[in-house]
C-alpha cells in the first residue's frame, strides 16, 4: 500500500475521526470487471471534496487501484477503502474486484460492508439481458442478504441505453429493482441531468413515464416497508411528504427487498449528488445491521456499540515498502485505540471450536489510521461500525482482533474454493527459503489461495481460483524476491494387486561375521476397494519365530507405503487394499533379526508386483455444478469429454440446475478455468474426493 509520487491523490478535506456509528455508511462497490466501479469511486471522492481531482484507471493514477498488480492489469485485484464526507455522514467506499478470479476479494469486501452499490454499465443491457457473470455477482450478494442499490454508469457513451439496462436489471435481479431517478435529455438525446421520482424535481421537467414510475416506486416502498399508516394515507389520497417516503425507502432497502436505481455519468458528474443521497439516506448504518456471531458458546451478542466488547476483523492485508504489512480492519463492536494490545485470533472452523493453543498471539497496536487507498491518515480511534488500517500487525485475512482479557472469535465467512492447482518449485536450492517465506505471506494475505504440500508426489501446489489469480500471485511472489518456476501438477495414483499368489521374500547375506538371514512365504490377495491392508499369520511349528512375525508385517506395510513401480522404470505408487498372510518361512538362530525379516517382508511385496500383477487406481472427485438451464447441455458434454459419470441433475425450478458427477482428478486440473469460459462465469462449482477407481489402460 505504498504511496508513490505522482500517483497519490491529495486530500482536500481532512476527515475527522468518527465517533458515532450511526453516522457511518460502509458501501461495497460490486459489479462486473471493467464496469466502471473504480472510475465511479474516483468521481464520488472528487465530488465530495475528498480528493482534488479524479484519477484515471488507464493512467494508473486512481486512489483505489494503488496495488501494482491492479495498475499493470488496469483492473482491481483486491479491495481498497476510501472514505468521504457527505451531508454529515462518513461513507466508506469499498472497491471490490469484479473478475471472478478474485472472488475472495469480493467476499472480503462484502464482509466489511453494510450495503452494496451494484455498478452496471449502461451498455450491458441494451440487448435486453445482462451478462451471466453480472447476474452471478448479484446472486453472490443476494445469498448473504446484503442491502443493494444499482448505479447505471457510462450513460454518456455512444452505445448506452439507460432504459433498456434498467429493464434488464429488473428482469434479471427481480421486481424490487426500481428507478428512483430518471434521466433528463437534451434534443440530441444526451443525458443532461436527473429527475427525482419521489421529489418531482426539477419541477416541470418530468420525462415520459415519470408518473407511472412514481406510482410504482411509492407502492413498492409501502409494501416492502410494511408502513400501515403510510398505506392508509396513500389509499385515502393524502399527500405523502418526501421525507417520510425516504425513511420508508431506507427500511425497505435495509430488508433487502427494494433496490433503488440511479443513472450516473462519472466523467460529466451527472447524478453523483443523487447517488450520494442514496448512499447516505437510503442505506443502513452499522447499528441497523447484525454483526457476525461469536463462535464461543455463551459469548457476547455483539452490537455496533463503541463501549461494547472489542470485536474486529482483518478483511485485507497488503505490503508497504515503508511501513511493512498493512491490515484493513472492520470494527464490529467496541473501539480500537492506538497503543493498545489486542488478541489476534485465527478463524475458527466451526461453532464451539477454536485454533490450537499457542498459535494466537497478543500484539500491541501502534497507530490507528484512516485509509484513503494507499494513503494513511492517523486517527485518534476507530469505533464500532468504522474501518481503519493498522501497520506492522502480524495478522492474516479473517483473523479476529479482540480484548486479550476476554478473547473471542467471529464466525468465519465462506471463502471461495480455489480449484486451479499450480505446481511450484524453487528456481535453485538457494531460493528455497525465500520461496517458503513468500508463499506463507502470500497465503496469509489472499483469502482465495491455498497452499498444499502433497505427501505422495512431494510437490508444492498453490491452489488458485483462476489463471489471472495465479498470474497475480506469482507476480507478487517474484516481486518479493522469491525466484520460482512453474511445473506440471502431478496427480497421486495408487495400485492394488490384480490376482492372488504366493510369493517369497528371501534376504540372506553372509560376508564374514554376523550375517542376515530371513525367508518368508506370503500369500497375497486383493481386497475390495477401501478395505485397506490386512495382515495375518498362518505359520505353524515355529518356522518363523513369533518375535519376527510383526517384523514381516512392518516390512510389508513400509514397502506398501513407499510404493511399487508400474511397468519397467515406471512411476512408483503406494499399494492399497490387499491382504498378506504369512504362510511359512525360515529363520537362523544367529543371523536372523528384526531388520532382516523386515527386509524379507518388503522383498515379498516387491515379488508380488510381478506374480500378482498391478492395477493402477486413480482418484475420483465428486463435482457439483450449479448452472443456468440453458448451459446444461454444454456442461454435460464437457463432463462426458472428461470421462465423467453424471450422478444426477436437479433443477431448482428457478432457471438453474445442480449437476452432480464423478470425474477423474486428472481431468479436473483445468476444469475451473474451462467451465468459466464455457458458461461466461455463471457457474458455481465445488468438488471433493469421492473414491478410488481403476484407471483405464
Amino acid at each position: 500500500m505504498a504511496v508513490k509520487p505522482g500517483r497519490a491523490r491529495a486530500r482536500t478535506t481532512r476527515l475527522a475521526a468518527v465517533t458515532t456509528p450511526a453516522r457511518v455508511r460502509n458501501v461495497a462497490l460490486v459489479g462486473p470487471s471493467g464496469g466502471g466501479k473504480t472510475t465511479l469511486a474516483e468521481a464520488l471522492l472528487a465530488h465530495a471534496g475528498t480528493i482534488d481531482a479524479p484519477g484515471s484507471v488507464a493512467e494508473g493514477s486512481t486512489t483505489l487501484d494503488h496495488d501494482p498488480a491492479a495498475v499493470r492489469r488496469g483492473r482491481s485485484v483486491g479491495i481498497a477503502v476510501a472514505p468521504l464526507l457527505w451531508d454529515g455522514e462518513t461513507v466508506n467506499l469499498i472497491d471490490t474486484p469484479g473478475d471472478d478470479d478474485f472472488r475472495g476479494g469480493l467476499r472480503a469486501g462484502l464482509r466489511a460492508a453494510d450495503a452494496a452499490l451494484f455498478v452496471v454499465p449502461a451498455t450491458e443491457g441494451r440487448d435486453g439481458e445482462l451478462e451471466p457473470g453480472t447476474v452471478a455477482l448479484w446472486e453472490e450478494c443476494a445469498a448473504i442478504g446484503i442491502p443493494r442499490a444499482v448505479a447505471v454508469t457510462r450513460c454518456d457513451t455512444a452505445r448506452s441505453d439507460v432504459e433498456a439496462t434498467v429493464a434488464a436489471c429488473r428482469s434479471s435481479f427481480g421486481e424490487g429493482v426500481l428507478p428512483c431517478h430518471l434521466p433528463l435529455r437534451d434534443a440530441g438525446g444526451a443525458m443532461t441531468g436527473l429527475y427525482g421520482v419521489l421529489s418531482g424535481e426539477p419541477g416541470g421537467a418530468a420525462p415520459p413515464g415519470a408518473d407511472d414510475a412514481r406510482t410504482t416506486l411509492i407502492e413498492a416502498i409501502i409494501e416492502q416497508s410494511e408502513d400501515e399508516d403510510l398505506m392508509d394515507r396513500y389509499v385515502g389520497g393524502a399527500d405523502l411528504d418526501v421525507a417520510t417516503l425516504i425513511d420508508d425507502l431506507e427500511t425497505a432497502v435495509a430488508r433487502g427487498t427494494l433496490h433503488p436505481v440511479v443513472p450516473v455519468c462519472a466523467t460529466a458528474g451527472t447524478g453523483l449528488g443523487s447517488l450520494l443521497e442514496i448512499l447516505t439516506r437510503g442505506f443502513p448504518a452499522p447499528p441497523e445491521r447484525t454483526p457476525p456471531a461469536v463462535v464461543e458458546p455463551g459469548g457476547p451478542t455483539l452490537t455496533a456499540d463503541p463501549s461494547g466488547p472489542l470485536a474486529a476483523e482483518v478483511v485485507h492485508t497488503g505490503a508497504d515498502p515503508y511501513v511493512g504489512r498493512v491490515c484493513l480492519v472492520r470494527v464490529f463492536s467496541g473501539t480500537l485505540r492506538p497503543e493498545s494490545t489486542v488478541h489476534v485470533g485465527s478463524p475458527a472452523p466451526g461453532p464451539g471450536t477454536g485454533p490450537a493453543p499457542g498459535h494466537e498471539p497478543d500484539e500491541r497496536i501502534g497507530h490507528v489510521y484512516s485509509p484513503l487507498g494507499a494513503a494513511l491518515q492517523e486517527t485518534s480511534a476507530c469505533v464500532a461500525g468504522d474501518l481503519c488500517a493498522l501497520t506492522r500487525l502480524e495478522a492474516a485475512v479473517g483473523d479476529t482482533l479482540s480484548d486479550p482479557a476476554d478473547p473471542i472469535h467471529l464466525t468465519p465467512w465462506e471463502r471461495p474454493a480455489p480449484l486451479l492447482p499450480v505446481g511450484l518449485v524453487p528456481h535453485t536450492r538457494a531460493d528455497e527459503d525465500a520461496v517458503a517465506r513468500g508463499l506463507a505471506r502470500l497465503v496469509a494475505t489472499d483469502p482465495g489461495l491455498r497452499l498444499e504440500r502433497d505427501p505422495e508426489t512431494h510437490q508444492t501446489v498453490l491452489w488458485c481460483t483462476g489463471e489471472a489469480h495465479a498470474d497475480v500471485a506469482l507476480g507478487r511472489l517474484r516481486d518479493a524476491g522469491a525466484d520460482v518456476d512453474v511445473e506440471e501438477v502431478r496427480v497421486a495414483f495408487r495400485v492394488t494387486f490384480a490376482r492372488a499368489a504366493r510369493v517369497t521374500g528371501r534376504h540372506v547375506k553372509q560376508s564374514g561375521g554376523h550375517g542376515q538371514y530371513a525367508v518368508c512365504h506370503v500369500d497375497v490377495a486383493p481386497l475390495p476397494a477401501g478395505s485397506g491392508i490386512g495382515f495375518t499369520s498362518a505359520v505353524v511349528g515355529g518356522a518363523v519365530p513369533t518375535q519376527y512375525v510383526s517384523s514381516v508385517e512392518k516390512g510389508i506395510r513400509a514397502q506398501a507405503e513407499r510404493g511399487l513401480p508400474v511397468g519397467d522404470g515406471g512411476a512408483t505408487h503406494p499399494v492399497v487394499d490387499f491382504r498378506a498372510t504369512l504362510a511359512d518361512g525360515k529363520a537362523h538362530s544367529v543371523d536372523s533379526s528384526d531388520a532382516a525379516f523386515q527386509t524379507a517382508g518388503a522383498l515379498a511385496l516387491r515379488a508380488a508386483a510381478e506374480s500378482c500383477g498391478l492395477r493402477v487406481l486413480e482418484p475420483i472427485d465428486e463435482v457439483r455444478i450449479r448452472i443456468n438451464d440453458e448451459r446444461l447441455g454444454a456442461v454435460l458434454g464437457d463432463l462426458a469429454a472428461r470421462r465423467g459419470k453424471v450422478l444426477g441433475t436437479d433443477p431448482d425450478g428457478a432457471g438453474h440446475t445442480l449437476v452432480r458427477a464423478e470425474v477423474p482428478r486428472t481431468e479436473l486440473l483445468r476444469h475451473a478455468v474451462d467451465l468459466r469460459a464455457l458458461t461466461s462465469g455463471a457457474a458455481t462449482v465445488t468438488r471433493a474426493f469421492a473414491r478410488w477407481a481403476e484407471r483405464p489402460a
